[in-house]
């Protein structure tokens, strides 16, 4: 009898042992997996939600008005405050950069590339990773710059094959007193080769590449990602507003989106869809897929969708710096969307339309 209690109690302190053990080892892998959910591929600049001030000083007219087709680079000193609350200051060179957005009938300011000194010299700057960013500043209000980062963001949520953005608030000043300063709402992007490396994948600089010969599903979601927000302004074989990243030789490459102010969820004054597309407005979805895609690809990306809805909602809902127009514009404008994906006879006319019109025009971007 003792015999048998001695065995049983044996056992039953083993169990509670290796019980404890498991739940212990269980707990201690849960941040590990967190961190991979996250990803691996940190940078600092853009892991960080936080609204980014820093200033930047310089010949300002000289930098905003050489707007030629082979800019040059002006020197700039940018500077932000450490962590310690001492300022950081770093000597730069920008120019600006863009197609439509640099021409001066288009917009009060031209796009820029800032380029950053050696990395030695940026050993405790939040920029240290950085080589040539770019930055997106206000074409006519601050407002659009905030609706297009928040574009940025909603792609964020289907994929890491995405540009990363970062809200920034940026003071301008002309160290020639030659313009006022003034505070904007900006936003950096992710360099390309940045983007690139975290995907552990090169970039493709090569044109007349077919949409059907990229990666099927991605490229789906993208073309339907271009179509919620209602975007045209993109072209997979003349590269307008898309990066190509192929992992090796011998796969399709994935199509990745980027610029995104001639959407009709940004909404902005000066955006316009080209001629050739035959749409009354920006606001006017238009599918500009190609033919013959799998039925079932269309329902799988739908169903993704589906699954983050609340997801991108939220993403202007949490969004303070919205007013409540464009929240109820948005609202509306995503409700429309949604009523499409999930209605059999939209899809069909919506989806089959590059087989039947001519919405496969390649378009070369609104203007060289």
């Amino acid at each position: 009898m003792y015999s048998r209690l001695f065995k049983f109690l044996i056992l039953f302190y083993c169990f509670i042992f290796y019980s404890i053990k498991s739940s212990a080892q269980s707990e201690s892998a849960k941040p590990h997996i967190q961190k991979q959910e996250k990803g691996d591929h940190k940078t600092g600049l853009f892991d960080n939600e936080d609204i980014l001030h820093f200033k930047l000083t310089g010949r300002l007219n000289q930098l905003f008005n050489d707007r030629k087709k082979n800019m040059s680079y002006h020197p700039l000193l940018l500077q932000y405050a450490g962590k310690d609350s001492g300022n950081i200051a770093i000597q730069i060179k920008a120019k600006a950069r863009g197609n439509f957005r640099r021409l001066k009938e288009n917009c009060k300011w031209p796009p820029i590339m800032l380029n950053f000194p050696q990395k030695e010299k940026l050993k405790n700057s939040i920029f240290i990773k950085q080589n040539k960013l770019k930055l997106v500043v206000p074409c006519q209000g601050d407002e659009y710059v905030i609706r297009e980062w928040l574009v940025y963001k909603l792609y964020n949520l289907f994929t890491e094959r995405s540009f990363r953005a970062r809200l920034t608030e940026v003071e301008f000043e002309d160290s020639a007193g030659q313009r006022k300063t003034e505070t904007h709402y900006c936003i950096l992007l992710e360099d390309e080769n940045s983007l690139a490396a975290r995907n552990k994948a090169s970039l493709i600089d090569k044109k007349q590449i077919l949409m059907e010969k990229t990666n099927r599903r991605e490229f789906t979601k993208m073309a339907v990602f271009q179509y919620m927000i209602a975007n045209t302004d993109w072209s997979v074989p003349y590269l307008q507003n898309i990066k190509l990243l192929s992992k090796d030789s011998t796969e399709f490459p994935y199509a990745i989106p980027y610029d995104f102010d001639h959407a009709g969820i940004v909404n902005a004054p000066y955006a316009g869809a080209a001629p050739e597309l035959e749409i009354s407005s920006i606001l006017e979805r238009i599918y500009r897929g190609y033919c013959d895609q799998l039925r079932m690809d269309f329902i799988e990306t739908f169903e993704l969708f589906n699954r983050k809805k609340n997801d991108i909602y939220k993403v202007y809902t949490d969004c303070s710096l919205l007013s409540l127009k464009y929240l109820k514009f948005v609202t509306r404008f995503l409700d429309d969307f949604y009523k499409t994906i999930n209605n059999e006879k939209s899809i069909e006319s919506v989806f089959q339309k590059p087989c039947t019109t001519n919405v496969r025009i390649e378009l070369k971007g609104l203007k060289e």
